[in-house]
């Protein structure tokens, strides 16, 4: 039994959970795809289940110029989040998530991450580059939108404004196309930023990938004790 216990939590801390923020499109085209839903759910991507999500603070358009409506779902049969946005006009749109810190047992930390997707409407494109003004974000450097699988992606980490140099980010891919990792080792990619706070990775399939700059910072007591909070810039893009 310990032994089976141990494989389960070492399971849990080998493989990365994101906070996944995925919108029904990355590009309105017309009036029948501008009602956008967006989904958020606390899962592996690439191995397909899922945790449970406990109602965020919020789904915002911008920085919080648009505070969403949230609805409760389920993804792989754990609680998750919808909203949906009407997009009226051409344009660039970012949304993100702000959830509620959480603590992590198995790694005795809370963990914090604020993911943030990017929809363009109607071929208007400027200001794709521009921050949403988070704490904790990653500025794409490549346009986030209408990329092919085989595109490289760019970005760059920033806490309040600053680059952050010699950080991780994780990569994982939304694998809802059955696909079996070699080892596990291969499930959660991982880059670096440069000095700069710039890192780069090759979207070599299809679908929504998840970048996860992770920043240790802070502290949250629980239970009379203080653990460290991990900060997590995310975004998600995706590649045809």
């Amino acid at each position: 039994m310990k032994k089976l216990i141990f494989v389960a939590i070492f399971a849990v801390l080998a493989n990365a959970h994101f906070l996944t923020f995925l919108p029904s499109t990355d590009n309105v085209t017309s009036k029948e795809n501008s009602k956008i839903t967006l989904n958020a759910m606390f899962i592996h991507p690439f191995e397909q289940n899922g945790m449970t999500m406990e109602k965020p603070e919020g789904i915002y358009y911008e920085n919080k110029k648009a505070v969403l409506p949230l609805e409760e779902t389920k993804k792989f049969d754990h609680k998750a989040w919808k909203s949906s946005y009407q997009i009226k006009k051409p344009g660039v749109y970012k949304f993100y998530v702000q959830p509620q810190p959480y603590f992590e047992p198995a790694e005795s930390k809370y963990i914090s991450h604020v993911p943030k997707v990017i929809v363009s409407a109607y071929g208007l494109e400027d200001g794709w580059d521009e921050p949403i003004g988070l704490t904790y974000e990653i500025i794409p450097l490549t346009k986030p939108f209408g990329l092919y699988a085989g595109n490289l992606f760019q970005g760059k980490v920033v806490y309040n404004g600053k680059p952050v140099p010699n950080t991780e980010v994780e990569v994982e891919l939304y694998n809802d196309f059955g696909l079996k990792a070699p080892t596990d080792a291969h499930i959660t990619q991982v880059v670096k930023t440069d000095d700069n706070g710039v890192f780069s990775f090759v979207m070599n399939h299809k679908g929504w990938w998840g970048f996860a700059a992770l920043i240790e910072n802070g502290e949250k007591e629980y239970k009379g004790k203080k653990y460290p909070i991990e900060n997590g810039a995310l975004i998600w893009v995706k590649a045809y």
